[in-house]
């Protein structure tokens, strides 16, 4: 394998198609991806009647964290695994904040308040906000046309989504705003990720950030711990949270980027709030309103539209007529 394929390897940078293989290889890794992702909202869900969400959270990011790390280790040795994350410094506690903290905090509190399918379907609203914050922090990024048409439905979707429920109250509303808010934190996280790491190894990146989460949230986890012991069905939640949704999706994500480049790899936008709806409606009993299937469908349009997926075909030029 010549330096150029290893780098691409090392850090999840592959090109399209890059040892991609034949046909639609990428199909089954992106299904079991938008599955485990899509579950983990059912898994909040069960948690969080038992567990408060600071507490969830960090335990969550503290195993995931031990878990990942246990990898590296296994990969590189002690010493190294320790130097490659004490080297990742102040970047890894900011992004563990604003990828992983923040965000999960979020998304649990508005869980209370939301089913679980409505939040999915809030959380597919990301490449939106990747969209309007290139618009401020990469001045090369114009946004017009389509994608512009696209930012604005993908608001709308939002919108309808948070405010066109009719047995919802304000906790809803409130509860759908977090988990927007959320999703604002994972656009900002990528963003910052490829401004701050353009070219760090994810496994030390992974581990580095979600430890960093753990460290943040623990003070104040500590503070709402369970009084009681929580059911085997909230503690095997937390602990599916961690390895499944967390650790393996990790470690499938960046092998997709490896393996088959970025925009295969976006596919999962799409394909997660479905899961996380049928997870919801299916094995939590959980109602599917005219609202969520509204505003699933115009955040999707939105993220087509505005992250450059669906683009209008270009008119091929008139040729000159010939002259005399």
């Amino acid at each position: 394998m010549g330096d150029d394929a290893a780098s691409r390897l090392r850090y999840g940078m592959g090109g399209e198609g890059h040892g991609a293989g034949p046909g639609r290889a990428y199909v089954p890794w992106i299904l079991v991806l938008a599955a485990l992702w899509g579950a983990s909202f059912m898994f909040i869900k069960v948690a969080v009647d038992e567990i408060e969400p600071t507490a969830m959270m960090a335990a969550r990011l503290l195993l995931a964290g031990a878990i990942l790390l246990a990898i590296l280790v296994a990969r590189t040795g002690l010493r190294a695994a320790a130097a490659e994350v004490r080297a990742a410094g102040y970047g890894a506690v900011v992004l563990g904040a604003i990828n992983g903290a923040v965000p999960f905090t979020l998304i649990a509190w508005g869980e209370k308040h939301v089913h679980s399918g409505v939040a999915g379907i809030a959380n597919a609203s990301v490449p939106i906000f990747v969209a309007l914050l290139a618009i401020r922090f990469r001045a090369s990024e114009r946004v017009t046309g389509l994608r512009l048409v696209g930012i604005v439905v993908g608001i709308l979707g939002v919108a309808v989504l948070a405010g066109l429920d009719p047995e919802g109250t304000w906790w809803t509303v409130a509860g759908t705003l977090a988990v927007v808010i959320a999703s604002l934190s994972y656009a900002s996280a990528l963003l910052y990720t490829q401004y701050r790491f353009p070219e760090a190894a994810p496994l030390v990146l992974a581990t580095a950030s979600t430890l960093a989460g753990a460290v943040l949230l623990w003070p104040l986890a500590a503070f709402q711990l369970p009084r009681e012991v929580p059911s085997w069905e909230a503690l095997g939640s937390v602990a599916a949270l961690a390895v499944l949704a967390t650790v393996i999706g990790i470690l499938i994500y960046f092998r997709m980027l490896a393996a088959y480049g970025a925009s295969r790899t976006s596919l999962v936008t799409y394909l997660l709030p479905p899961f996380a709806v049928f997870y919801g409606v299916v094995l939590l009993g959980e109602p599917l309103t005219l609202n969520a299937v509204l505003g699933l469908a115009l955040i999707l349009v939105g993220v087509a539209l505005g992250s450059g997926v669906v683009r209008l075909p270009r008119r091929a030029p008139v040729p000159a007529t010939p002259r005399a």
